[in-house]
């Protein structure tokens, strides 16, 4: 009986398909959107890792093992992949730990300079994200302005393991207090004021109620800061010395030692630890809630002022945030000065050299960062669009698939590309076309996820009485929706040319003498010695991509618009 009702369920599900495909087919411009996407995140999402795979199983022209057999035989392969994995336990748990101080902060405590700590959490979207890494070998190298100049340290080392996790928990502590500030900040204080009113103290309240109720929150933001790290790549190639991780070693494989088939090996490996942390993210702890009160806040928070309370907190998030603003001051200042821990006199010689001789870089990121950028934003909202508002055979398929690209590696997205079209039928390597392909597919995810949230909150009645009254697919999404998730909309436009302008691992293997990227060149500075010049463009970069936001903002502003918070 059970077995009928199973088959019973299975054919009405395949004639709720039919039909659903059918409907969808009577709307051509529905219909031709739906295949579009489709085939492109088929082309630019699966298919290079798919090539990735087989190229990971082909040794002397054929199907074998050996690469995989090779990981774990040679005790160095061995040792690459422990590095990684401690690296990312390690900063996941002092970054989650550091978030959460910042959050709870922010939602709970009476202390001034709020804004800094969102303030704060923006850096590492506009900046480099290996800015870090190198203004701590100022601070703290052997000559280090920090290191030798105030404690005078001879021989101060910064490099390998310790540095790599300072420099990313600065990096990526942010990307933590972002997920759990707005969690906390939704937890209706009625139910610790009970506790308080039946005689609970301060801490036992955080113990047994606060936390509790933040439990998934953390662990979310603990994996979220894991896969970041793993997947890093300028942090690592700055600062790492010899301290080798997976996403470096694939590079250096890959570009360094021409050995595909070892670099997609080695690619596959990661890209199963990052994905494994995002399913387990997504589907398993994403799904967990302890908080049982439902609604809106009930009234506004009593915010704490016990300054055995504020006080070390206060302590503790000053002191870090004095470091990270360190870490970024150093940026324009390390641009004027002509040879650092050597002479640190003022001059405009690292600028008049990048004016003079390496102004392509700004020009080629700047241009195809805007032409990516429009394409980025539409895509995102028509992806969110289809997925939360129409039903058609391939939908699953195109939310898993879109989500699924987040936990990727861009190490591992670059290396899929080189394999997959750098040869017929498609030869896009050396293109600018291939740079903005690459440029879509990191930063879309974020929009599609900002704008299904967006649509969820929206009725849909309101759209579907645009259907009623004759409006094809096209109206109603360019007339209806589109102004209904502006912020959204604006919100994913900000990210995207951040992300575009900042990337590094997945465009590094795509670059050619055509193309030359900011963050690809910058990293050549430093390779050179020419910390100075890399600190010029970082600068540059900071700028165009601080002045574009500022002036998006204020023309949102203008339209009673606003971008809201920026995921990161």
């Amino acid at each position: 009986m059970a077995e009928k009702k199973k088959q019973s369920n299975k054919s009405l599900k395949m004639k709720s398909e039919i039909a659903n495909m059918i409907n969808v087919t009577h709307d051509p411009v529905l219909f031709i959107t739906i295949l579009t996407i489709l085939l492109a995140i088929t082309m630019f999402i699966v298919l290079p890792l798919i090539n990735i795979l087989k190229e990971s199983f082909l040794y002397e022209g054929n199907l074998s093992l050996h690469h995989y057999t090779e990981i774990f035989r040679l005790t160095y392969n061995k040792e690459i992949i422990f590095n990684t994995l401690k690296l990312g336990i390690v900063v996941s748990i002092i970054s989650t730990i550091i978030g959460f101080l910042f959050a709870y902060a922010s939602a709970y405590l009476k202390m001034a300079n709020k804004k800094m700590l969102n303030a704060i959490a923006i850096l590492p979207i506009i900046s480099p994200p290996f800015v870090v890494g190198l203004s701590a070998i100022l601070l703290f190298g052997r000559i280090g302005l920090i290191s030798r100049g105030i404690f005078g340290f001879e021989n101060a080392e910064i490099y390998g393991f310790r540095g790599l996790v300072l420099v990313q928990v600065l990096t990526f502590f942010p990307v933590a207090y972002l997920v759990m500030v707005g969690l906390l900040q939704e937890i209706d204080p009625s139910v610790e004021e009970a506790a308080r009113d039946l005689g609970a103290s301060r801490y036992q309240v955080f113990s047994t109620v606060t936390l509790p109720l933040m439990v998934p929150g953390i662990a979310n933001a603990g994996l979220l800061v894991f896969i970041q790290s793993v997947a890093d790549f300028g942090n690592p190639m700055v600062i790492g010395g010899n301290y080798t991780t997976m996403a470096v070693q694939i590079y250096m494989q890959g570009i360094g030692s021409l050995n595909m088939s070892g670099a997609t090996a080695l690619a596959i490996m990661l890209l199963l630890i990052s994905v494994f942390a995002f399913l387990l993210q997504k589907y398993y702890i994403g799904k967990k809630s302890y908080i049982t009160v439902t609604g809106k806040v009930s009234r506004a928070r009593v915010l704490i002022d016990d300054k055995k309370i504020v006080k070390p907190i206060s302590i503790i998030i000053i002191l870090i945030s004095i470091l990270v603003g360190m870490m970024y001051i150093l940026i324009p200042i390390g641009s004027f000065v002509k040879l650092w821990g050597v002479d640190y006199s003022l001059t405009l010689d690292h600028y008049k050299y990048v004016f003079n001789i390496g102004f392509k870089p700004i020009y080629d990121t700047t241009r195809l960062a805007l032409i990516a950028t429009p394409i980025t934003g539409i895509l995102s909202m028509i992806v969110a669009f289809l997925v939360v508002r129409k039903k058609f055979l391939g939908r699953t398929y195109m939310d898993f698939t879109t989500m699924l690209s987040i936990a990727i590696p861009g190490t591992v997205v670059g290396l899929g590309y080189v394999i997959t079209f750098n040869k017929p039928p498609i030869v896009l390597t050396g293109t600018g076309v291939i740079l903005i392909i690459a440029f879509v597919m990191r930063s879309m995810p974020v929009g599609i996820r900002s704008g299904m949230a967006a649509l969820q909150q929206i009725d849909p009645s309101i759209e579907e009485a645009a259907c009623v009254l004759g409006a094809d697919s096209k109206k109603v999404f360019t007339s209806v929706t589109l102004p209904m998730i502006k912020p959204a909309f604006f919100s994913g436009l900000v990210y995207a040319f951040a992300r575009s302008m900042t990337l590094v691992s997945t465009i590094i293997f795509l670059v050619s003498a055509k193309y030359s990227l900011l963050t690809v060149t910058t990293m050549s500075q430093i390779d050179q010695g020419k910390i100075g010049v890399a600190y010029v463009y970082s600068t540059i970069l900071i700028v165009i991509v601080g002045s574009i936001i500022a002036i998006m903002s204020y023309a949102l502003k203008k339209m009673g618009t606003s971008t809201g918070k920026i995921d990161n």
